[in-house]
């Protein structure tokens, strides 16, 4: 398989709905060799088809989130060049998969590599993106933040100052996280 097969099944993928996603992600499950083409469409440009690519990355990884292993470096580096909200949500949900996933022992993060994360992750929460990336966002952060105190702290700061002037979705999982936060 090639880039091109990848491509012609993100082709496929006509919005956002599950059923057009799944045939694109059972598509680089079953051919795993295309996973980095994946990567190159998600971070290529901010296309259409880099948007589509970021919505099978996510399924993808939540289905086996050890064929990014190989590929972190790449990804983490690549992460804070994702404008688009469309393509936000999933790559902040990713990184929230890899966290997971390193707390688990499944995965192993350089100390670079967690920088540049909770960087980005920082980013989208203090900067005006949608809820459901700062959502997953904050998440990342408080589990980050189990290892590097000091990210508890900011996030803690950040959360009690914007919690009263966001969303009521960002209220809601603010306080989850303050909650949280009260007991560390």
């Amino acid at each position: 398989m090639n880039k091109n097969d990848l491509t012609n099944q993100i082709d496929q993928v006509i919005n956002a709905k599950r059923v057009y996603r799944d045939a694109a992600t059972d598509f680089v499950i079953t051919n795993p060799e295309t996973f980095s083409f994946l990567l190159e469409l998600v971070f290529e440009n901010q296309d259409r088809t880099a948007i589509k690519s970021t919505w099978v990355l996510e399924l993808v990884c939540q289905k086996n989130i050890l064929l990014i292993i190989n590929h972190l470096d790449f990804f983490i580096n690549n992460i804070n060049t994702i404008t688009d909200e469309s393509a936000l949500r999933p790559i902040s949900k990713i990184c929230l998969y890899i966290v997971k996933a390193v707390r688990k022992n499944d995965l192993k993060l350089t100390k670079n590599q967690k920088e540049k994360i909770i960087e980005s992750n920082f980013d989208w929460i203090i900067s005006n993106h949608k809820v459901a990336t700062q959502a997953f966002a904050m998440d990342t952060l408080y589990l980050l933040g189990l290892e590097y105190k000091w990210v508890l702290q900011e996030l803690k700061l950040i959360l009690e100052k914007n919690t009263n002037s966001g969303s009521a979705g960002y209220q809601s999982r603010a306080k989850k996280i303050l909650r949280l936060l009260a007991f560390k």
